[in-house]
């Protein structure tokens, strides 16, 4: 037992001293690879991250080989009922598969996959062989979950990209058409690659749709308007009415500027903005401009005076109303939350309403995108930030993609580069692919004291313009939005963070995720939506009481705002008002590009 005890010490001494040493080395690594300018700070952070869950994953097959002799040994029993599976077929027995994909994984579904002996036994044994190495990383002892998260982050980047579906000799699919197409899919497949790469030649994104078929303003963001109000981080949009009357308290839209405003506007029948506009809202939204590294140091504060607070006083000015119902999306929710708060703190009350979509106040649980959210992953970002002055919009793409690799990478990997398949010409990928910088102050500030410090739910933690915050304090009738499947913002976080809204809060579940679950229009009859008017502590709770109703949420939500709608007015025309017209809709911001933002 002593000499067990001995070695069991000496181990641990020696996996300690190598951890430092291994720490050690990476940081001047990534100092020297920083200053040369071989890679960014962000990405060196990343692979630094990687190695490490792969170097604990290690140590661990040190620390505890009886626990991976116990996963090798169930592994070994799953392989010999393949074998058993294998014979079976091979003397034309029929025998359930010992492994089957998810219902939700589409990359075995073709029927070559399982007419052919040896692809059905490979893809099983891959199936196998991956699930028993995610199970192994997800029983590690003693590892917190943020660790145990990205762990499982990092085996499950390995193991998707290891599928034999990704290589054209493993991949029966592809071997028949390359068959077929006497090879021309490779070849159709290799100009693809080198066209994306030369679309993105520093930050490769694989092709999701085809690009040539979209144009803002010509099928995309089509909803009649004019712009009416500009400063150089924002230009807000009035859109004009299709009703003789209209609400006469206006709407404001504050749009996240992670991604372009069009997401509510992509075509007609989808289009939020054209709902609201035709069920006689005065809509306004503002569509954010598209930063270069001039914009270094614009902050939060920034997109508040200039974004929400700046557009306020315009929509006063435009239709004479005081006071306005605000809608705020994404991160345009966050930041909605915060300027309430800071409005409130100023004895200011121009908002009678607001509706938060699919918005994170409460960070505590960020979604997928957590297992780059630690102090480490953060000074990589900001020493990158710092010496470009911007967050390149292709690298948000790049970092949300991988939450979902199987779905938004590698079937685009297949399907554009080994089966020679041009991608399809869809709105939603046109618009994810659309992307907008980010000013670094700002960015920095947003992951620092949000993500990983979580300081917007506690009271006077943050200063904005001169002014703590307490978002308990606002008194504003508030809806929050969530979406049962949101990878982004999930939505026991975004019920976290209606608890700590002040005010009278009506909390909604939609069905689907942070896109379709908010973009949902009523004709579709999708998805469902689940209410309870009762906020209870625990949302698990308030699930289990709630009721389910069929379609979309929308006609929901519009006859609660309709209490806070103040009447009818004459329909307004944008321009006629006190402030006019600049330029036609969908306007200038948003026709510009992350690479050509990166210019200025």
């Amino acid at each position: 037992m002593f000499g067990l005890d001995t070695l069991g010490k000496a181990v641990n001494q020696l996996v300690n001293s190598f951890e430092t040493n291994v720490r050690q080395g990476q940081q001047h690594l990534e100092t020297l690879l920083g200053d040369a300018g071989v890679m960014d700070d962000a990405k060196l952070s990343t692979l630094t991250e990687m190695s490490d869950a792969y170097r604990t994953m290690a140590e661990d097959l040190l620390l505890h080989p009886l626990r991976f002799a116990g996963a090798e040994l169930d592994l070994a029993r799953k392989h010999m009922a393949l074998g058993y599976y294998t014979l079976a077929r091979l003397v034309g027995k029929d025998k359930q598969p010992v492994a089957e994909p998810e219902p939700d994984d589409r990359r075995f579904q073709a029927e070559d996959w399982h007419r052919h002996l040896p692809f059905d036994v490979l893809h099983q044994a891959y199936l196998i062989n991956s699930r028993a190495f995610l199970n192994w990383v997800d029983d590690m002892e003693g590892v917190p979950q943020a660790g145990r998260d990205q762990m499982l982050f990092y085996g499950r980047q390995l193991t998707s990209l290891l599928s034999p579906a990704n290589f054209p000799a493993t991949n029966p699919e592809v071997l028949r058409i390359t068959w077929e197409r006497k090879g021309m899919n490779l070849v159709d497949g290799g100009r693809q690659l080198i066209e994306d790469l030369r679309q993105n030649p520093s930050l490769f994104n694989v092709g999701m749709t085809d690009r040539s078929a979209f144009e803002v303003g010509r099928n995309l963001a089509t909803t009649p308007g004019k712009v009416v109000f500009q400063n150089e981080l924002m230009q807000l949009i009035q859109y004009s009415p299709t009703t003789e009357t209209v609400s006469k308290r206006p709407l404001l839209i504050v749009p996240p500027w992670i991604n372009k405003y069009y997401i509510l506007d992509l075509t007609a029948r989808n289009s939020f903005i054209q709902w609201l506009v035709n069920q006689g809202q005065t809509v306004f939204i503002i569509s954010w401009r598209n930063p270069g590294p001039s914009f270094r140091n614009k902050g939060w504060d920034d997109y508040m005076q200039l974004g929400p607070l700046a557009a306020m006083d315009a929509v006063t000015e435009a239709t004479g109303e005081e006071r306005m119902n605000v809608i705020g999306y994404c991160i345009g929710g966050t930041l909605l939350g915060s300027t309430l708060a800071w409005l409130k703190k100023k004895q200011r009350n121009p908002v009678v309403s607001a509706t938060y979509l699919a918005t994170l106040l409460d960070f505590s649980d960020p979604g997928g995108i957590g297992v780059f959210i630690n102090d480490h992953s953060i000074r990589g970002i900001e020493r990158m930030l710092e010496r470009k002055g911007y967050l390149d919009g292709r690298a948000m793409a790049f970092t949300f993609n991988p939450l979902r690799e199987n779905e938004l990478f590698w079937s685009f990997w297949t399907n554009n580069y080994l089966k020679g398949q041009k991608p399809a010409a869809f709105d939603l990928l046109y618009w994810n692919t659309d992307g907008t910088n980010l000013p670094a102050k700002m960015h920095s500030f947003y992951l620092r004291e949000m993500y990983l410090n979580n300081r917007l739910v506690e009271p006077d933690s943050l200063t904005l313009a001169g002014e703590t915050i307490n978002l308990s304090a606002i008194d504003v009738p508030s809806f929050f939005l969530s979406a049962r499947q949101d990878h982004i913002a999930k939505w026991k976080s975004t019920y976290k963070g209606a608890l700590a809204h002040g005010g009278d809060v009506r909390f909604v579940l939609s069905g689907s995720g942070h896109i379709a679950g908010v973009i949902n229009p009523p004709y579709k009859e999708k998805y469902g939506y689940w209410t309870n008017d009762t906020l209870v502590p625990d949302a698990d709770n308030w699930f289990e009481d709630s009721e389910h109703h069929p379609g979309s949420w929308w006609p929901h939500w519009l006859e609660w705002i309709a209490r806070f709608s103040g009447g009818d007015v004459p329909a307004r025309i944008p321009g006629e008002g006190a402030v006019p017209v600049i330029e036609n809709a969908p306007g200038s911001y948003v026709r510009v590009k992350a690479a050509d933002a990166a210019k200025c």
